[in-house]
């Protein structure tokens, strides 16, 4: 089945608009009825080509920074999803001003920072479901000097946020939150202080990244150190330091796990934002499972993305990699090999490593990844339940999942509000005819064209 996408058109204003606070914004997708989606199952090796949009973290990273820049910026193939829209309504709120040229690239003029002795009108800013809006846009929200409100979904309210809550109050932020989550308001009048603080960001690491993006504003700078035995998904802090790099933000790592951000205003940006690789790990994985071969154009040769390592656990399960000129293809094996690996630094692959596993003969192993409880749902609970309900055997320990036998029920495969969720299911239906996605419209999270673009490239 040979399939090739066409490129996805630049993005219009009216995708920028802020989204429905209950989900994403609508859009077209082979869903049937609207709040299940048949996802299809493969008649053979799947054989595609799918250009897959910009990466959901280098965008707000970057959207981070061109509002915190000293002049218009020019953000390239960014990602139109409910985090990125987000995380534009947020930066507008605070000030920026962000408009789509006629090329589709956004444009953002950066934002005001402190107060010129009135007290401005309280600024709100929806976080949704997104982590890195609730943890990048609080420490830029306290350089501006406003009060600004921050609230969420109501499955937001249970993810961890008392770590950089704690932080800005202790960098000179004045901090208002009843249990450490959301809601919250933050405000520094008389400015951020900065300076030395301690965290412990084992939860997550984008308590470090939401520091670093905005800690150069701050009148000392930062100097921050991770405390904690663990440090997860460190190639998304390496990620953080590349676009600050590019951004002309001076930061040294002395020694592991501390940081010192000189103070100082980032320079504007101009920039592409790469392809989403952890949303192309998905369609990778139906090559893996279905012994088929599957290529994602302009996959970069150097860069921070987590998604970068699915190359390693594709050659794990047997498959084979290739990247070249024309992007990274992945070519299925005959059978598949049972797994042992520890995902502690990429846990946003999980879900879709989960569900090849299931197709491994023997048993497979995915350890170091008791932080993603604390994500979009209890990833590990959520795994371990729908593998299990499909005919999979999942022993679920508190920072691993073992896996073994074969899914073979067309159960309704839940999604728990969590994208990689929709994106685990659609790999298991490809073996398992009849397998219908619950809520597969929270995918849009990060993917709005993701069934569209699944069911192309397996169908074809």
């Amino acid at each position: 089945m040979e399939s090739s996408a066409s490129p996805l058109p630049g993005p219009s204003p009216e995708q920028w608009a802020a989204p429905a606070a209950s989900g994403p914004a609508p859009s077209s997708r082979p869903v049937d009825p609207p709040e299940q989606w048949a996802a299809p199952a493969a008649s053979g090796p799947v054989s595609a080509t799918v250009r897959v949009p910009g990466s959901k973290s280098l965008t707000n990273r970057f959207l981070v920074l061109a509002a915190a820049a000293d002049a218009e910026s020019v953000v390239r193939n960014a990602l139109v999803s409910r985090d990125t829209q987000l995380m534009v309504s947020a930066l507008r709120a605070l000030g920026a001003d962000i408009r789509t040229d006629s090329e589709g690239a956004l444009r953002v003029a950066p934002l005001p920072l402190g107060t010129d002795g009135t007290a401005p009108a309280e600024a709100r800013v929806d976080c949704g479901l997104a982590g890195t809006v609730m943890r990048f846009v609080p420490p830029l929200a306290a350089a501006t000097g406003r009060r600004v409100r921050f609230d969420g979904d109501e499955q937001a309210y249970s993810r961890p946020m008392s770590t950089i809550l704690t932080a800005l109050e202790s960098l000179g932020a004045e901090v208002s939150a009843e249990n450490g989550t959301l809601p919250f308001t933050v405000e520094a009048p008389g400015g951020m202080r900065g300076g030395h603080i301690e965290i412990d960001a084992s939860a997550t690491s984008q308590f470090v990244s939401g520091l670093l993006l905005s800690g150069s504003l701050f009148d000392l700078g930062v100097e921050l150190v991770h405390t904690g035995a663990s440090l997860p998904s460190r190639p998304h802090i390496d990620m953080t330091l590349e676009v600050l790099a590019d951004a002309g933000v001076h930061v040294e790592e002395p020694a592991p796990g501390r940081w010192v951000v000189e103070p100082g205003r980032p320079r504007a940006l101009d920039v592409t934002v790469e392809p989403d690789l952890s949303n192309a790990a998905a369609f990778l994985s139906a090559a893996l499972v279905t012994g088929g071969s599957v290529t994602v154009p302009h996959w970069p040769a150097h860069t921070q993305q987590a998604g970068d390592r699915f190359r390693e656990i594709a050659e794990a399960f047997g498959g084979t990699c290739d990247l070249d000129r024309s992007g990274l293809t992945v070519t299925g094996p005959q059978t598949l090999a049972p797994v042992d690996l520890d995902l502690s630094e990429v846990g946003e692959l999980t879900p879709v490593t989960a569900a090849v596993a299931a197709f491994a003969p023997g048993t497979s192993v995915l350890r170091g990844i008791g932080h993603l409880r604390g994500h979009e749902t209890d990833r590990l609970s959520a795994l371990a339940a729908e593998l299990t309900g499909a005919g999979a055997q999942v022993v679920e320990g508190p920072d691993s999942l073992t896996i073994s036998g074969t899914p073979s029920v067309p159960t309704l495969w839940r999604t728990y509000a969590d994208h990689r969720m929709v994106m685990a299911g659609a790999i298991v239906a490809l073996r398992v005819p009849g397998l219908r996605i619950d809520d597969p419209q929270t995918v849009g999270k990060t993917l709005a064209e993701f069934p569209e673009l699944w069911t192309r490239a397996v169908d074809a």
